[in-house]
């Protein structure tokens, strides 16, 4: 079978050849040492500041190969891609310490290179329901951001399972308005705010679906978080009120290209599963397990009805040794493979602090347990 093959005939509960494999991420630094060579993606501050330099091509071009030569070399059978950055974002700005700035909208935003290289603004705007924009005027996605989804899909399209990361979720937009703490209580005391804020970015992720599509993508990716380790930050009938009615649109305009989509949150997600496989979602990535999201009940409640993207936590590749991630991934395998519906990946992107023995370690288990049939 084709990777490509083995992935479909994952979300579809078909067993393949073997498990297939892949990943949403990985950090720039272990990228060098896999591939034995400098690299300008995901690399943090040096990105940015190449970016910041004049140099947005070579940071493109390394976009565009490391997902490929990855995809290559540690042979993925998925890969999911991203866009790269906007042409127009290349101006130095204001610092205001070593990982912070001032965006173009003045606020100051404030980089962590230590958690996947994460950029969040430390103050939001005092947004009302006028100031959001108008969800009929039309939104035009700009294209050149397309690069590196393009050449993964020239590259390896005909082989391999191609996943797009949206840029923009849009189901729970507080990064895109008021703040995380604002925009839930908002749910309670403003809920016109936070319907016109989910129309307007819900309509807006659809466009970039259609732009992926356009591109020769298999499936689509879309990142929103919305539980911590406890359940769902907003609660239960919250999720419901506001947030699932934006999945849905998702998952009928997505369905509706003839795509498949895969849905990434992490947290504890055990009182709304349900709802997001009613949803329409295809498969799930953001599987926690030492969280309490474990595979073997997971497959157990829910195997025949969504595609699990998941076996190992990324912390262990931080913290752990071979022989746990081996063990890790040969749990996965053992009570989540049997009937297909899995791929083995890890719980978020490849971390920074990731220990390469360790991810070797994974690799090399997924290759000596993942053959079908499973009989361990």
């Amino acid at each position: 079978m084709t990777p490509k093959e083995r992935v479909i005939a994952a979300l579809r509960h078909i067993e393949p050849d073997r498990v297939p494999t892949g990943e949403n991420g990985v950090d720039g630094r272990l990228v060098e040492q896999i591939l034995g060579r400098q690299t300008l993606f995901n690399m943090g501050m040096k990105e940015l500041e190449a970016l910041w330099g004049g140099r947005r091509e070579e940071v493109v071009h390394d976009y565009c190969t490391a997902h490929v030569d990855l995809a290559r070399k540690l042979e993925w059978d998925y890969v999911r891609v991203p866009f790269v950055p906007a042409v127009t974002a290349l101006q130095h700005p204001q610092m205001t310490g070593p990982h912070s700035w001032i965006d173009p909208e003045g606020f100051e935003v404030h980089f962590n290179p230590d958690a996947g290289n994460v950029i969040v603004r430390k103050h939001f705007p005092n947004l009302t329901v006028d100031d959001l924009p108008d969800p009929e005027e039309p939104f035009t996605v700009d294209t050149t951001q397309l690069e590196a989804i393009r050449y993964a899909v020239k590259e390896l399209g005909e082989t391999h399972f191609i996943i797009a990361r949206s840029p923009l979720d849009g189901t729970f937009p507080w990064l895109e308005t008021v703040g995380m703490e604002e925009f839930l209580i908002s749910m309670m005391t403003n809920p016109d705010f936070v319907y016109r804020a989910i129309d307007v970015y819900v309509t807006h992720s659809i466009e970039y679906f259609k732009a992926m599509k356009d591109a020769g993508v298999d499936a689509i990716m879309t990142t929103d978080d919305y539980c911590d380790n406890r359940g769902p930050m907003m609660g239960k009938k919250l999720f419901r009120k506001f947030i699932l009615p934006g999945i849905r649109r998702q998952s009928e305009a997505i369905h509706g290209l003839g795509l498949y989509f895969i849905k990434h949150t992490d947290g504890n997600l055990w009182d709304i599963l349900e709802d997001l496989i009613d949803s329409g979602i295809d498969g799930w990535h953001g599987i926690q397990p030492r969280i309490g999201m474990d595979l073997a009940l997971l497959k157990e409640r829910f195997g025949d009805k969504l595609c699990l993207f998941g076996g190992v936590d990324c912390e262990t590749l931080i913290a752990g040794t071979p022989e746990t991630v081996r063990e890790e991934v040969r749990y996965a395998i053992k009570h989540a493979g049997p009937g297909g519906g899995l791929v083995v990946t890890n719980s978020n992107v490849i971390q920074p602090g990731t220990q390469l023995e360790n991810y070797y370690g994974m690799r090399n288990a997924i290759s000596k347990y993942g053959r079908y049939p499973i009989t361990f």
